[in-house]
């Protein structure tokens, strides 16, 4: 079946693990075809920040959970830096199966294209519908103009408070740009923590 966009909208589930349960049988772009599975989003029902980052990675595709592969530990790092309980945090994928290309007996994650964007916004946008957060946090460039749009630059407005059908949105980088940093990692790390700092700032302020 494809993304059942009508069924969602006339039907709406209530619960993350409805959507969760939709989002398994979800053929609607070719990357389920490769995939091993849908990896939905994961955390607190009531999250008051929920991230959403590019796509699962290898580790995430076999386990089937956000986050977990070496990604996942520098935002854990990040967020524990930054002042962010991580436990608190909902996260999730602007698309949810990963996308590869072989090299020898490895995986490498392969950039989703428009089309594979667009097909899976009714995941989040009904994660988002069903969690009602105070802040979103985009991570890295995919996320943030799938949910800011195609205009949006991370390198240019990170960090930056913007608008998304009333709740507050900021963008930073993807925490892979840290180990993809080189010389740099330090600094990009620093940036990261420096912009989930402001997201910290706000929660405590609630």
């Amino acid at each position: 079946m494809s993304a059942p966009d009508s069924d969602l909208a006339s039907d709406p589930p209530k619960t993350i693990d409805e959507l969760r349960e939709v989002a398994a049988h979800c053929t609607a772009c070719d990357l389920y075809e490769r995939a091993t599975q849908t990896v939905f989003g994961e955390g607190p029902a009531a999250a008051r920040a929920v991230f959403i980052g590019e796509q699962p990675g290898d580790q995430e595709d076999q386990v089937g959970r956000p986050f977990v592969g070496p990604a996942g530990h520098v935002l854990d790092d990040a967020c524990r830096d930054a002042g962010i309980d991580r436990t608190t945090v909902y996260l999730t994928n602007a698309v949810k199966h990963f996308k590869w290309i072989p090299r020898g007996k490895r995986r490498l994650h392969q950039k989703p294209n428009g089309r594979e964007i667009r097909a899976c916004q009714t995941w989040w946008r009904s994660e988002l519908d069903v969690i009602a957060p105070e802040v979103v946090v985009c991570l890295g460039a995919v996320a943030a103009q799938a949910v800011l749009g195609s205009s949006f630059r991370v390198t240019r407005d990170h960090g930056e408070w913007q608008q998304l059908d009333g709740r507050r949105v900021i963008a930073t980088v993807h925490p892979s740009a840290v180990l993809r940093a080189g010389d740099a990692r330090e600094e990009v790390y620093a940036g990261l923590v420096g912009d989930l700092a402001v997201v910290a700032e706000f929660l405590d302020r609630g």
